[in-house]
């Protein structure tokens, strides 16, 4: 997606962002680095990272770092409250340079995230996702039984999914905040009974009304603007922890 932010709330940079397309940091490039020993390419990764032991659901809760931080309901994002049973997980990338998933829960509950209202786009005037996930932390914005606005306005992205972001701000870790939203995918897999098949990029969710109608989101997992071995590498991830952390849950799927 793609907002823009209230400098004087937040005293960041006035940018656009939230899955827009922009150009890498200077002297930097969008690359995933493997993690555990693995390069998204499947060759070994040169960081000498060794595999993680088992774990257990409440260990992997441990590592995710998970912390609740409400959108107050009936005010901005959660001014309108649209019942869901969750069916996907999608993941977005901020491409916001100034903000780290803290920032990122600040602005939401202070209603900075607008986004016209309109007929067949937003259906309420504002932004609101699920999670934001950075490299030290995932925050929780609102219940995953509500109905964000994070995908494709009023289709099934919104109707159907929970939206994850993975921040991206100077100076962070992008291969930890990828490892942390791998771990929180497995989890809400896990707790809510949604298969690894149905783990999706924003990508998979078309725009009516927009040109592309599929965004490249989350830039760094697609190849060339869609899904493709990054990404194939990134649900590995995801069902690596899940077998970590479920392993009977795994065996009876």
């Amino acid at each position: 997606m793609k907002f823009p932010f209230v400098v004087a709330m937040l005293s960041l940079s006035a940018v656009c962002f939230h899955c827009a397309q922009v150009d890498p940091l200077p002297g930097q490039r969008d690359e995933v680095v493997g993690m555990w020993g693995i390069n998204p390419d499947g060759s070994p990764s040169s960081s000498g990272h060794s595999v993680s032991a088992p774990t257990s659901g409440g260990g992997l809760a441990r590592e995710i770092n998970l912390k609740v931080d409400m959108v107050p309901k009936g005010t901005h994002g959660r001014k309108v409250v649209r019942p869901m049973q969750p069916r996907y997980i999608t993941i977005h990338s901020t491409q916001n340079y100034s903000a780290d998933a803290w920032r990122h829960s600040l602005a939401l509950k202070r209603g900075a995230l607008r986004s016209p209202k309109r007929k067949g786009g937003n259906r309420i005037g504002y932004l609101i996702w699920h999670f934001t996930v950075d490299d030290k932390v995932a925050i929780q914005h609102m219940p995953t039984n509500e109905q964000g606005e994070h995908a494709d306005f009023d289709g099934p992205g919104n109707r159907s999914s929970i939206g994850i972001e993975m921040c991206e701000h100077r100076g962070s870790n992008r291969s930890a905040t990828i490892e942390r939203t791998a771990k929180l995918t497995a989890k809400l897999m896990h707790d809510n009974g949604i298969p690894l098949s149905r783990v999706v990029p924003h990508y998979h969710w078309p725009r009516r009304g927009k040109n592309p109608p599929n965004k490249n989101c989350p830039h760094f997992l697609l190849d060339n603007g869609r899904p493709g071995a990054k990404w194939r590498w990134f649900l590995g991830r995801v069902d690596y922890h899940y077998k970590r952390a479920y392993q009977h849950t795994y065996a009876s799927r």
